[in-house]
């Protein structure tokens, strides 16, 4: 049997050996189509190269590319564990040729592939072709002696490929497998061609028309190949078997899957373990290219998935979180294929285990609702869209999980009254999504770069240089030229200026010439990743493109930023040194005047932590050890011990840097990839001080930090206010801890002093000092009554001082006002003997509203209530008095 690792390696080793260049898959969220959620297909991180945008890597290219369909256009959710071929996460094989080879060469390639190289039977492949594509036809003809019969003409767009309205298109032809006579279905284009015996397996795009805005198709003056492959479904022709989860990848992790429940995924468990099992490989990849789970965009879905597969876990009875548990297993089908998973292993598991735990917390809640809702439900019947709202709002279940939850049971759901009940709560709703997460590169961005190419950047080594004007940008078109007054977007050949990116902040500075043109520079950006944009006020003159400039950076800024830019790093080490290798940075801020970090963390940091790690960072400052960058490629930087950022796309050469001490002669205290400014040695940060340490969401922690001049001014304001507060209590600075813990007990002592003549006053002794009143016993309609106003008395001191007046009366009503800050709290009290007589709720209420207040309560015999006018504490008194009398 052919391992579904080995089949990757052979076709990527079999265009690799046919000239063509293994790229490595491109992280799962998109960094070049902000319309898309997730990379859904081979061709993906090639969308700018067949639309001219871009320059290819090399004329043919060849990879394995992780894909994901659980959201937006392209899901498969649903499906997913109840089809033979559906999967949330899947590899798409591909080979490329950008205007180099054509027809063909492509389907050469795919025969000698298929037959050759893997001897599959001949006579098991179909073809199709476009309907009016001859050259293909009779390309196959030739190259493989398929009978025509076998080389199917298809009229409708399944043959027709088309990236938008406009732009590239072509025919295509898709390679079929016939699983055999004994499996329903027909071949392609036939009546019963949706049954299962049939199955595409490779799918070769011919882009060979450009489709104009004015409907006409007009011939590429480059063709190009674009195809794909999914590794799922040839494995599995290839290991002899009809259903993907019958391959090797799917049938280890369905068994640890049974390993850790005890159940054999047979009958009406097997879907649950397939579930679990395909959504461990996508929430797992997701993880590892930085996505985490949230409320909105592409951490909600991925909640959305994890939270599918943790209620098949349920249903399969596991009585702890499983999910984490499975991770191991998929490291070790997938890891050395993808090293992410192994970097992100740790973080990985930590996270499904926290969103199990928590996600446990709901279920039985959710699914007893459900219960209640469809418990006299017959097959056939439908949930009502308000109560799956509920479920979705309240208990987290997203509507999907609802439909899955009652599919067994053959009941639908409303999912007209869903939508519309979420439209009803729109502004509470999650946010809808809006792209891929990152700023949509305009055109006119890649028109300048294909142009000029990328901004060389001279800032690593100097923060002044000299520059050609190559585009000038104003109000979003180029222009020629600039003058004073006018905003606009500078573009130089090369430049000291750094665009914002990777968290650090854009340089600002002065952009100017010798013939009197001067602008300031506000910010810089960094379009398409490559230009380096400087947002522009002129001040005085005119520029024009094709001049030469000098370029200045606020070079006292720069080195701020620098300084705490070095800093992150070093706190990156320290907070995986003290807290665990799962701690990762999940985004930054690098300003002049402050750093901020953000890294995965499940809890808060202890003020140990925080010294701890402070501590740590200040003895590399102080250590002074020269901070080293080094050119390499990716994996040589991994290779080397580097820290990469999980879903950061890396070019072929990258910086890593390295500061810090060596322990034991071995690697720096931090290496990592970054393409951002840093100090020469760590001395230069000069001071680091933490300012606090907080919450940015689930799983996620945030570090704010000063360095340098900041950390000191800092420092040196928090000494000021510690001389004043020394000299408001007559001490020391040195004397102020001892000096506050003495008057505080003071002050408690005092308090309890001030409670126990407060106490004593209303029991009867002595006169009233505070103005309050002494406490007087009189008879009204034949009930003993004592009323009495104390100022300054905590209400909670009033129940006791009613018990002791109760005991005293023996047989009466006693009523007490506390007046504090204005404000009057009343209690009264009535012996048990009275009780059926009088109820001290009601004469604490008629107090109350004297007061100025509503309400209060209590039992017949103790109740309290309070009212915002003390003035009226007298008036309470005379109302209670007044309601005995009644």
């Amino acid at each position: 049997m052919t391992s579904t690792n080995e089949l990757r390696r052979s076709f990527l080793d079999y265009f690799g050996k046919n000239g063509h260049q293994q790229v490595p898959s491109a992280p799962l969220v998109p960094y070049n189509d902000p319309t898309l959620m997730f990379v859904n297909a081979g061709m993906v991180p090639f969308k700018n190269v067949f639309t001219g945008l871009e320059t290819p890597p090399a004329p043919r290219a060849t990879s394995s590319q992780k894909c994901v369909r659980a959201g937006g256009k392209h899901n498969d959710l649903d499906n997913v564990g109840y089809t033979a071929r559906h999967h949330t996460f899947f590899e798409m094989l591909g080979n490329f040729s950008f205007g180099d080879y054509f027809k063909e060469q492509a389907i050469h390639h795919a025969w000698t592939l298929l037959t050759g190289e893997w001897g599959i039977p001949a006579e098991r492949l179909t073809a199709t072709v476009y309907h009016t594509d001859d050259e293909a036809f009779d390309l196959w003809r030739k190259i493989s002696g398929l009978p025509e019969q076998r080389i199917i003409r298809i009229p409708t767009n399944d043959n027709f490929w088309s990236m938008g309205d406009t732009g590239p298109c072509g025919p295509c032809s898709e390679i079929f497998y016939d699983h055999g006579e004994d499996i329903p279905g027909g071949p392609p284009g036939s009546p019963d061609e949706d049954g299962d015996r049939f199955v595409e397996i490779w799918n070769l795009v011919f882009m060979q028309f450009d489709q104009g805005a004015d409907g006409e198709r007009r011939d590429l003056p480059k063709p190009s190949i674009d195809t794909g492959m999914g590794l799922e479904r040839i494995a599995a022709v290839l290991q002899g078997v009809h259903d993907n989860y019958d391959t090797d990848t799917f049938k280890a992790l369905i068994a640890a899957s049974e390993h850790l429940t005890g159940v054999e995924a047979r009958g009406k468990h097997s879907a649950s373990h397939r579930v679990i099992a395909d959504h461990l490989r996508s929430t797992s990849f997701l993880m590892a290219d930085g996505v985490l789970p949230s409320n909105e965009g592409r951490g909600y879905v991925l909640r959305r998935i994890m939270r599918r597969a943790m209620r098949h876990a349920h249903l399969l009875g596991a009585g702890e979180p499983l999910m984490h548990r499975l991770v191991g297993s998929l490291v070790t089908e997938m890891g050395q294929a993808y090293p992410e998973l192994v970097r992100g292993q740790a973080l990985i598991e930590e996270v499904l285990l926290r969103e199990e735990t928590q996600f446990r917390r709901t279920l039985d809640k959710g699914l007893k609702l459900l219960d209640e809702a469809t418990g006299d439900m017959a097959e056939g019947g439908e949930l009502d869209g308000e109560t799956a709202f509920k479920l979705y709002d309240t208990f987290g279940f997203p509507y999907d999980l609802t439909e899955d939850a009652l599919r067994a049971r053959g009941i639908g759901v409303d999912r007209e009254g869903f939508d519309a009940a979420m439209a009803r709560q729109r502004a509470a709703a999650r946010a809808a999504w809006k792209g891929s997460g990152e700023a949509a590169s305009g055109e006119i961005w890649f028109d300048i770069a294909e142009r000029e190419g990328a901004s060389e950047f001279t800032g690593y080594a100097a923060t002044s240089g000299e520059g050609r004007v190559v585009a000038i940008v104003r109000d979003g078109a180029e222009v020629g030229r600039a003058s004073s007054g006018d905003e606009v977007v500078i573009l130089t050949n090369q430049t000291p200026f750094y665009g914002e990116s990777g968290g650090q902040t854009g340089d600002t500075g002065v952009i100017h010439t010798p013939g009197g043109f001067s602008a300031t520079v506000t910010d810089t950006s960094k379009p398409l990743g490559r230009l380096h944009a400087h947002h522009a006020k002129v001040e005085a003159g005119e520029i024009a493109v094709g001049e030469n400039v000098q370029l200045d950076v606020d070079a006292e800024r720069r080195a701020a930023i620098r300084a705490n830019h070095s800093a992150t790093h070093l706190v990156h080490a320290a907070l995986r040194n003290r807290l665990g290798e799962h701690v990762t940075q999940k985004g930054s801020l690098v300003a002049e005047d402050r750093l901020r970090f953000d890294f995965s963390q499940p809890k808060p940091l202890a003020a140990e932590d925080i010294a701890a790690i402070e501590a740590e960072v200040n003895a590399e400052i102080l250590a002074n050890e020269p901070v080293a960058t080094r050119l390499m490629s990716p994996d040589d930087a991994v290779e080397a011990g580097a820290l990469a950022l999980f879903g950061e796309k890396y070019g072929d050469e990258v910086r890593v840097l390295s500061m810090g001490r060596k322990a034991d002669g071995a690697r720096n205290y931090s290496v990592e990839l970054c393409g951002g400014t840093h100090v020469k040695a760590t001395g230069d940060i000069g001071l680091f001080r933490i300012i606090s340490e907080s919450a940015v969401s689930s799983g996620v922690r945030r570090i704010e930090a000063l360095t340098g001049e900041a950390a000191r001014a800092w420092l040196v304001e928090r000494e000021e206010m510690l001389k004043a507060a020394a000299g408001t209590i007559r001490a020391t600075p040195e004397e102020v801890p001892a000096r506050l813990a003495a008057l505080l007990e003071e002050r408690k002592r005092l308090e309890k002093e001030l409670a126990e003549a407060k106490k004593a006053l209303a029991l009867g002794g002595g006169g009233s000092a505070d103005g309050g009143s002494v406490a007087a016993d009189e008879e009204i309609a034949g009930v003993k009554f004592s009323g009495q106003v104390l100022d300054g008395l905590n209400p909670k001191e009033l129940r006791p001082l009613l018990d002791e007046a109760k005991q005293r009366l023996g047989s009466g009503v006693a009523a007490i006002v506390a007046v504090n800050e204005g404000k009057a709290s009343i209690a009264a009290a009535v012996t048990d003997d009275l009780i059926g007589q009088f109820s001290a709720v009601d004469l604490v209420r008629a107090g109350v509203e004297a007061l100025g207040g509503k309400g209060g309560g209590g039992r017949p015999d103790m109740a309290q209530g309070g009212g915002p006018d003390g003035d009226k504490a007298a008036a309470a008194i005379e109302a209670v008095k007044a309601a005995l009398g009644a």
